[in-house]
This record gives C-alpha cells, structure tokens and sequence, in this order.
C-alpha cells in the first residue's frame, strides 16, 4: 500500500493545504462497509474525524492518500469483551489488539470493575481483578491513577487518558457490591433496601456519565483469593431486576453476564438450572427493553448443551426479549510455552527452569546433560494434561504461522509419535528447532471446531469473548479477528466475507449501542482498516516483560493489516504504531 503526504502530522494547514478536499483518501480498495452488502470498488473521503464521501472516484485530492489496491477497506472492529480496563493505563495502543484491526473495546465485562470505588477498597478490587482475569495485582495498583471514587469520575479519568483506540465500559456489579455492602456482599444474603438503594443510586450516576452498560458474574468459577465466589454470584432475579429497572429507566445500556451455564447439572436432557438463567435473563430485556448478552462455549464434557442454551435464548427472545449469546471463533486454550509453563513442570529439573530468565532456559536446554534429565525425569512422572489434547501451534514447514485448526495431527502425541520419541523428548527437540518460540495450546472451552462453526452460523449469536487485557501469562484470543477472517473466510469459506465483516463491526456496534462506527458509510466516524486478505497470516503469540514492575503476558501480532485508522488518523501501519493517539471515550446514546 502505497502513502503520499504532503504535510508533517500534527502541522497547521497552510494556505496551500486548505484546497485539499480531504484529509485522507483512501483510493482503489474493495469497500466491504460493515452492513453485508457486497463489497465495491470505490475510494473513502475523511475530513477530521468522519468519512464525508464514498464514490467510485473520488475527484478531490487528500492531504494523505493512500493505494488500497487489491486490499479490501472495512469498517475497525469491535470487540465488545474485553478487560482492558487496567492496561489501557500503561498501555494506550491496547495490544495485542491493535494489531488485529480492532479500533473500538468495551471493558467491564463479567461484573469486575475499577468503579465506584471507595479509596480502601483498592487494593480489594485489584486483588479480585488479578484472581479473575489474571491480571498482575501490582501492576494494577501501581498502574493506575486511581483518581476516581464514582463511576463518573471512572470514565473521566478515561477520557483524559492517551487513547489509540475508542473505549467504553460498562460498570460491575461486584464493585457495586463491595462500595455498598462490603463483606457482606461476598455472602448468600440479599442485600437490604438500603443495600439495593445505594447500588441502583451508583449505577443510575455511572449510566448518566455514560456507561455503556451493567455486567454481573453468576459463573462459581470466579473467585475471590481466598477461594469464595466473587460478589454477585448469589443475587436472586429480584436484586438483578432492581439493575435492569435503572437500564431501562435511563433507555440505554447492555446488560452482560457470566453466566451459569451448565454448572450444577449432569444431564443434558434435564438442565432446569440453565434454563432458569436464561429466564431471568429474558426477563431483565422485557421488563428493561435492553438487550441481554452473555457468554456460551462448548465443553466435551456437555458437548450438545450449547445447542439447548441457543434454544432456550429463542424462547425468551420469541415473548419480547433480546437475549443474545456471545462465542469465540476459535478454542479457548491454556498456552504452554517455555516462558510461563510446560506440562512437565511436575518434574525438579523442569521447574527449575521455570525461575529462568533472560535466555538462560534455552541455554540450559542446550546442556546435553541436562536435557537427559529433563527427559528423564519427564518420562517418570505423567504430564499435567494429555499430550494427545496439546495442540502445537509452530509446527511443520511453516513455523512463523500459528495453527488453530484442533488438527489431531498437529499434537505434541502425534508429533512424538512420527518421531519414534517420547513426548518430553519430542518437546525439547521443538524446543531446538524453534529456538525456544515453541507454544502449545490446550483447548479447555470451545474444544470443537465444528461446534464452533455451528454456533457462529446463528445469526443470534455474536462474536466476543476475545478478553484483551485479562489472562495475560494463559491464553491469548485478542487475535480473534484475524483468525476469522483467514481461517474461517479464506481458507474454509465458510461465510461470505462481507457477512465476515459484518459480524466484526456493525453487529457488535449495534448490540451495545456504540453508534456511528462499526460502518462505513457517510457521516460516520472514520475508524477503518486496509487490509490485505490474501496476506492475513498469525505468527504464534510471544511473551514479553512489559508490564509495570517488569509483569510478564503473551502478545500477538498479525501480518496483513496495512493500515489501521482511528478516528481519522493513522494509528497502526503494517504493524507498528505511528504515535497516533486519537481514541476517544465511547459512552451510551442517552449521556451524549
């Protein structure tokens, strides 16, 4: 892709500049604009934060133009489930997902929040983050400005942060707890009148100030450190009701759960449990006449249940609800990698290495003693997962490409098995061969590929779940993106590509009301990616110190995106940053 520019960036429009038509214009790409209509030829028009002209030739000139030929021209995606909440501070590009064509998040998923937050309560909520969603509790306290007490003040101190990309937030519900109920709110116990009072007050504030929405946790897989659920995971319908009210009074809003699916229940021929979670949750839309969004993924161990849950969503949603389920395009998976965690770490040797930093595993790897120990003692003690279920992400001719695909083949046991070794040995000879760039992934939600396939040709259901920001030393799913479009578009052909986009932008703006984006259309912001499809590759995610206090966390790039654009300007070129920092505060229609 070609650029021409012809003034310095940031530089005040001379006499010259001002007979330019454009800012930018984006020339010769094939448009898919977000809606599902079928891609066209034609040039994009920006002037300051908006596209002003879309045209099969566009006669002014541009500031900036840049030669989208052979490139397809998108709306930015958003991602509506993220935890991005704390690394925007340290972090304002928002990697990994700058990297995949993302230009728009919404934080506060799964009812962990920032806010309200009384000053005691800090270092509480960073703790209940950390045990969440894996995210470095120092980092977080250290990390932040901490400037805030409301939800208001929140998203304030959001607003005033350096942004490359546009980010909203909803507000949870534990920290609506703990601010209203401290300790008791971790209980079984409803909250008193006064309790419900305070909570809906904070919310109300939080919706004025232009949250996007309100999130809960129902999942007993959330935890605080000590081992209880988080707050929340015992509210009755009747305390979630009191929150839709306030959602529905203000006339805005999502209202997003972790939900408790399955959990409780062995036979999928009986599941009363789940299907009551589905009924609250229909009946928080009737009565708030807000959509309901909430997580669904397949397990082997419930293999068909996600089809049962779809059903039950149909239902709700056939008596006046919108209740919608969100799924990843892929497996969820533990990364294992000799930075964070191998399968041997059973073993004295190999968690010796796992003190190792700075080359030195690979050095000590490269020991022929010591790899006869680490074999050795590998081959005594069994492995923490089945290698058979240890997919290998770098493997074959092409080690620079990551492989998501659940291909049996491409498993560590297979691998040791064509080479007459065994698994430990196997590994370490990967090791070698990809000069400690080895990462495996054991898918542990989502461990069909064809039922993800089934999941995503239901228009009901969206694309989420990605969670940038959260588990950062265990999986990496921010590439989500790029992994539909090259897997599932390109190579399978599963879907058209402009249903591809559509389910990437407009689909997920729509559901949590963040207007103006997510099409390409006049008057709409200018958050736009040139991409070159037949070049979308995933190199295999690496792990890096980055994060304050020297935290590490895997992070992804992506090959393929030419250019990203954030409200008018060029934020992301073929991977690298361009000092751009033009996000904005996304808030909900009503506080506009």
């Amino acid at each position: 892709m070609a650029m021409t520019d012809d003034s310095d960036a940031g530089a005040h429009r001379t006499h010259e500049e001002t007979a330019h038509a454009y800012d930018l214009v984006i020339r010769g790409g094939s448009v898919v604009d977000g809606t599902g209509a079928p891609a066209r030829r034609a040039d994009v028009g920006i002037v300051g934060d908006r596209i002003v002209a879309i045209d099969a030739r566009l006669d002014g000139t541009g500031r900036r133009e840049l030669d989208a030929e052979g490139r397809i021209v998108t709306p930015g995606f958003v991602d509506i489930h993220t935890h991005l909440d704390a690394q925007l501070a340290w972090d304002p590009v928002a990697s990994s997902s700058c990297y995949h064509g993302v230009t728009s998040v919404v934080m506060g998923n799964c009812g962990v929040t920032f806010a309200p937050c009384k000053p005691e309560d800090r270092q509480y909520l960073a703790e209940l983050m950390e045990s969440v969603e894996d995210i470095p509790r120092d980092a977080i306290l250290t990390g932040l400005p901490w400037d805030w007490v409301t939800y208001g003040e929140y998203l304030a101190s959001i607003d005033r942060m350096p942004k490359g990309i546009n980010v909203g937030g909803m507000v949870g519900h534990c920290a609506l707890r703990q601010y209203a109920m401290g300790e008791r709110g971790l209980g079984t116990d409803a909250p008193t009148a006064d309790d419900l009072a305070t909570m809906a007050d904070l919310l109300r504030e939080a919706m004025e100030a232009g949250a996007l929405g309100f999130s809960t946790s129902r999942t007993y897989l959330h935890k605080v450190p000590d081992g209880r659920p988080v707050p929340g995971t015992y509210a009755q319908p009747d305390e979630l009701y009191v929150f839709a009210d306030v959602l529905g009074a203000h006339g805005a809003g999502v209202f997003e759960s972790a939900s408790r699916i399955g959990e409780g229940e062995r036979d999928d021929a009986d599941v009363p449990k789940t299907r009551a979670e589905l009924a609250w949750m229909g009946e928080v839309s009737r009565r708030s006449g807000r959509p309901v969004s909430f997580g669904l993924t397949q397990h082997d161990s419930r293999p068909d249940l996600y089809a049962r849950v779809i059903g039950f969503a149909k239902e709700e949603n056939a008596t006046g609800a919108v209740v919608r389920p969100q799924t990843t395009a892929r497996s969820v998976g533990v990364l294992f990698s000799i930075d964070t965690r191998t399968v041997f770490d059973r073993s004295p040797s190999w968690k010796s290495l796992r003190e190792m930093r700075n080359g030195k595993k690979m050095v000590a790897i490269r020991d022929a003693a010591f790899r006869a120990k680490l074999i050795e003692e590998a081959e005594q003690t069994p492995p923490s997962v089945d290698v058979d279920q240890l997919y290998v992400l770098n493997q074959g001719a092409d080690r620079d490409t990551a492989r998501y695909d659940l291909d049996p083949e491409h498993t560590l046991g297979a691998e040791a098995r064509r080479r007459g070794i065994s698994a430990a040995a196997c590994y370490i000879e990967l090791l070698l061969e990809t000069d400690g760039g080895l990462v495996c992934s054991y898918p542990f939600l989502n461990q069909r590929l064809g039922a993800v396939e089934e999941m995503l040709d239901d228009p009901l259901v969206t694309l989420g779940l990605a969670d940038a920001g959260a588990h950062v030393g265990q999986i990496l799913d921010a590439s989500q993106p790029t992994f539909f479009l090259s897997y599932w578009i390109r190579e399978r052909q599963r879907w058209s590509l402009e249903e591809a986009i559509r389910r990437l932008t407009s689909d997920t703006a729509d559901l949590f009301g963040i207007t103006d984006r997510g099409r390409l259309q006049v008057g709409a912001y200018a958050d736009v990616n040139v991409i070159d499809f037949d070049g979308l590759r995933l190199p295999p995610p690496g792990y890096s110190y980055d994060f304050p206090n020297g935290a590490g966390r895997y992070v992804q790039g992506a090959d393929g995106y030419d250019c990203t654009i954030v409200n008018g300007q060029v934020f992301m070129e073929h991977g690298q940053h361009t000092g751009a920092f033009a996000g904005t505060l996304l808030k909900n229609a009503a506080a506009r």
